[in-house]
């Protein structure tokens, strides 16, 4: 559903509703809920259209743009080691903070500028889930380069769910250690 509603929304204007409505069917999914996917996603993705295309865009085209200035570097050769390696750096870090986002957009109702404020405090305050989740990025990455067809198979719905539940757990630890703290 993923693919087919970013297709449909010509991929930049489809691109932000059409994860926020596979993130939140992914958490509903992850909390047993039933519903109807594909009315379920249409109804999301409209309702979000505008405010999602916010939240995600502006990440997708920086990752567009790091991945961009990674090439170059790489094509540069040896001399631009150090530039490259700070593209990566950057990369790594939009990517171990955008994992937080989807699910934070779909568990918590925040203004649209606190969630990328949350989950750049969740990536650096949680190095072990952030590792976790970016290992979790790297290995369903790894399956698609080698097997090209899980793409629009499977690699995207599977790190969606993945992520999702994973992150679902990483919150309500969270807030059980917030709820202790508070009744020390």
């Amino acid at each position: 559903m993923w693919i087919v509603f970013t297709l449909a929304g010509g991929v930049l204007l489809g691109l932000g509703p059409a994860t926020v409505a596979a993130y939140t069917l992914a958490r509903r999914h992850a909390r047993n809920e039933s519903f109807q996917g594909w009315t379920e996603f249409w109804t999301v993705y409209r309702r979000e259209f505008v405010r999602a295309s916010l939240l995600v865009l502006p990440a997708a085209a920086t990752a567009v743009v790091l991945i961009g200035n990674y090439l170059y570097f790489s094509a540069l050769g040896p001399g631009m080691g150090t530039l490259r390696i700070a593209t990566l750096v950057a990369l790594l870090a939009l990517a171990g903070t955008g994992a937080y986002v989807g699910p934070l957009y779909a568990h918590f109702d925040l203004p649209l500028r606190a969630y990328w404020l949350k989950a750049s405090q969740l990536a650096l305050l949680r190095p072990a889930s952030s590792v976790l989740l970016l290992l979790a990025l790297s290995a369903i990455a790894f399956a698609t380069s080698v097997a090209p067809i899980l793409a629009p198979l499977v690699s995207f719905g599977a790190w969606i769910h993945l992520n999702t539940w994973l992150c679902l757990r990483f919150f309500e630890e969270n807030e059980a250690r917030l709820h202790s703290k508070g009744n020390s």
